[in-house]
């Protein structure tokens, strides 16, 4: 079953959220896997608002501590398949969630995708999406860290990301 989730609430009568970066490394959104499963990616993107003050990246990858962030709720992530069941991502502030206020420190980390984000306007896309091919898609271990980090170095930016991905035993 693929699912997506999102790094903000879901919209009701408002528009998707973008969350802003700052202007250090943030975690934009979070997956933490149980103990009992893994995810392989099947696609994941991001839009930003404006162009950074500085050269920017946004990059995905695995980790193996958690960022403090704002807990997403099981509606937040969204399983494709209306029929199909919940999600077992593990929810809470230091589990699945989006906009991080504190990284932690990780030790070891395996980097999916990382996409340069050009401070002058029209230099580089605002919008991304990548779409991996069945037998490439990468998979997050168990008990470990799924993020979306922005680095926007002088100006922080409004971004929405998110990721597509299904849980495999």
């Amino acid at each position: 079953m693929p699912y997506q989730v999102w790094n903000g609430p879901m919209p009701t009568t408002a528009a998707q959220q973008a969350v802003a970066t700052g202007t250090t490394i943030k975690t934009m959104l979070q997956l933490a896997t149980p103990s009992t499963r893994q995810i392989q990616l099947l696609s994941w993107g991001f839009t930003a608002d404006d162009a950074p003050g500085a050269d920017g990246v946004i990059e995905l990858l695995q980790t193996d501590v958690a960022a403090t962030v704002t807990a997403h709720v099981s509606a937040g992530v969204q399983n494709l398949d209306p029929n199909g069941p919940a999600s077992l991502l593990t929810l809470g502030s230091s589990a699945t969630g989006y906009t991080a206020t504190a990284e932690g420190t990780p030790t070891a980390s395996r980097v999916f995708d990382a996409v340069s984000l050009d401070s002058v306007a029209g230099n580089s896309s605002l919008t991304y999406a990548w779409q991996w091919m069945p037998d490439e898609r990468p998979i997050v271990a168990a008990s470990r860290f799924l993020r979306v980090r922005a680095t926007t170095p002088t100006t922080g930016i409004d971004l929405r990301c998110w990721v597509c991905f299904q849980e495999v035993g």
